[in-house]
């Protein structure tokens, strides 16, 4: 199983309806099947998930952040973790807005 605790992530690739960007970070912590991170950094003030972790890896999440204008974004996202040649890890995200335009996007976002 995939242990997501104390993991930092960056994005590497996100489509073009998503906040998320290279000067976004990811700070993971896990307990148990519940993965929690605090984000921050580009448009995004200041944000939040909460995920389930399945047996490989796999993460059911609901996220939250403050963007650059003051506006609360919210959203669902289901991650896929790819372990990379160097053990650390990728995650291939799918993820839809719950608020604003309601659009769905893809992300991908890499362990630093």
């Amino acid at each position: 199983m995939i242990n997501y605790h104390n993991k930092v992530f960056r994005s590497v690739n996100n489509t073009d309806n998503g906040e998320v960007s290279a000067e976004t970070t990811f700070h993971y912590q896990q307990y148990d099947t519940i993965v929690t991170a605090s984000y921050s950094g580009g448009s995004i003030v200041t944000g939040h998930l909460i995920a389930l972790v399945d047996e490989v890896g796999h993460l059911n999440m609901r996220y939250h952040h403050v963007n650059n204008v003051g506006v609360l974004m919210t959203g669902i996202c289901q991650s896929i973790p790819e372990v990379m040649e160097n053990g650390k890890i990728r995650l291939h995200e799918k993820w839809q807005w719950t608020s604003g335009d309601y659009s769905s996007g893809e992300s991908v976002i890499e362990e630093i």
